[in-house]
């Protein structure tokens, strides 16, 4: 029996053996193979971490950023010149006074001008040899009906901005003007003497001293037609108040306003959403015009402390103010001069006062240009007599641009200018 059991025993190590050894091969080649692919693995992830770019920003808002200020020796304006119904001529004549061919324009008559008028509006846009010639005039022909105390008026704007931001992308300021203002200046006067001041400052009167307005224009609501309805009529209030907003500041100030190129991009983009939460606010705002770039700007952390309080305009005003400014006449012309301001408003429709304005501070002939150094010839209307025209960016300033640089000076000199800014 002992060698029987001797042989079994034999027999079992001889096939354990090589069952040993299987398994020890087998676990030294799986460790192998997993040492090597952690090492390939690190190798890889340190090779993506040297070749891959940045990551990615968590939010777009940090994308989005104003332009940079230019560095041209001369600024560029853009303007936006607006009318309504009956206002072609006054608005064609402002266009004259008012332009150089560095400049950029787009003009608007709403939609309560027939459609003959803006159409004859827009023929002369199209036609005019001189504005053929630089190529820098814009009719805005997707026309917007316009309520004047309503939030159409500041649509309008925005509108007439975004279409200067797309189609003339090299300017500095954006002016707001209407067919019934006009310049006590030269363009060339304007021109050399916002080439010595800094390109971000905003020209906006302002206050947040809203008085008498909290109760009758923040408080109530009204409705503007205009954003509905293709008929022309005035706003209409709702019953209900609301309470004066406490997410952000409310300013209010001038319709009319010098605003720098940033700023412009800014309430077109709005990349942190202010400029359109309030937008929406001002729908239900009184004359909200005087108001809705006053509070974007004034709430605006990288934009409050570039505002400079000037509205750049002389209008002659009751005392409280009413609604509208006085009609312009010939017995205000010296205390226009004496403003210094380089536009003024409001006018009528041929008034006298324009022909001496042209005479004695523009040396415009009647249906002629402005000259300056770019063109001395400014009562011409063919073709042949521009084509002598001279370097547009070389200057001819005179004595507007002397008054123009006394009150720009003293804005900007006043020992109370940083205290007036969104104050």
């Amino acid at each position: 029996m002992e060698p029987s059991k001797h042989h079994n025993n034999t027999k079992n190590n001889n096939c354990f053996l090589p069952l040993i050894l299987s398994l020890f091969l087998s676990t030294f080649l799986l460790l192998l193979s997993l040492l090597a692919s952690s090492t390939s693995s690190s190798q890889r992830r340190h090779h993506h971490r040297a070749q891959a770019p940045p990551e990615r920003p968590h939010f777009v808002e940090s994308k989005l950023r104003v332009s940079p200020t230019s560095t041209s020796a001369v600024p560029r304006i853009a303007y936006l010149i607006s009318g309504s119904a009956g206002d072609g001529e006054s608005l064609k004549r402002t266009l004259k006074a008012l332009y150089h061919p560095w400049n950029h324009y787009a003009v608007h008559l709403d939609l309560e001008a027939p459609a003959r008028e803006r159409l004859e509006l827009a023929n002369f846009v199209t036609n005019e040899p001189l504005f053929v010639k630089f190529g820098n005039v814009r009719t805005v022909v997707k026309a917007n009906l316009v309520t004047y105390r309503g939030p159409t008026m500041v649509a309008n704007t925005l509108h007439a901005a975004a279409v200067l931001l797309n189609q003339a992308r090299d300017w500095d300021w954006f002016i707001n003007l209407s067919a019934s203002d006009y310049p006590l200046v030269t363009q060339d006067d304007l021109l050399h003497t916002l080439s010595s001041i800094p390109r971000h400052l905003n020209f906006i009167e302002h206050t947040s001293d809203i008085g008498w307005k909290e109760s009758h224009r923040a408080k109530p609501v009204i409705l503007d037609p205009g954003l509905y309805s293709l008929q022309k009529s005035d706003v209409f209030w709702v019953s209900e108040k609301r309470n004066v907003p406490t997410a952000y500041k409310l300013f209010t100030g001038s319709a009319w306003m010098m605003l720098s190129r940033p700023f412009t991009e800014y309430c077109i983009w709005g990349w942190d959403n202010l400029p359109r939460i309030v937008l929406m606010y001002y729908a239900n705002f009184l004359s909200s015009p005087e108001g809705y770039f006053h509070t974007v700007i004034c709430n605006a952390e990288e934009f409050r402390n570039t505002t400079v309080n000037h509205d750049l305009h002389f209008i002659s005003w009751d005392n409280p103010p009413k609604q509208h400014p006085h009609f312009l006449t010939d017995h205000d012309y010296q205390r226009m001069v004496d403003s210094n301001a380089p536009f003024a408003r409001k006018f009528g429709r041929n008034e006298p006062v324009l022909d001496k304005i042209d005479k004695e501070l523009l040396g415009r002939n009647a249906d002629g240009y402005v000259p300056g150094k770019w063109f001395s010839q400014a009562n011409s209307s063919t073709i042949d007599q521009y084509s002598g025209i001279g370097n547009i960016t070389d200057l001819r300033p005179g004595p507007g641009a002397e008054r123009l640089g006394r009150l720009i000076s003293g804005l900007l000199s006043a020992e109370n200018f940083q205290a007036n800014q969104c104050s």
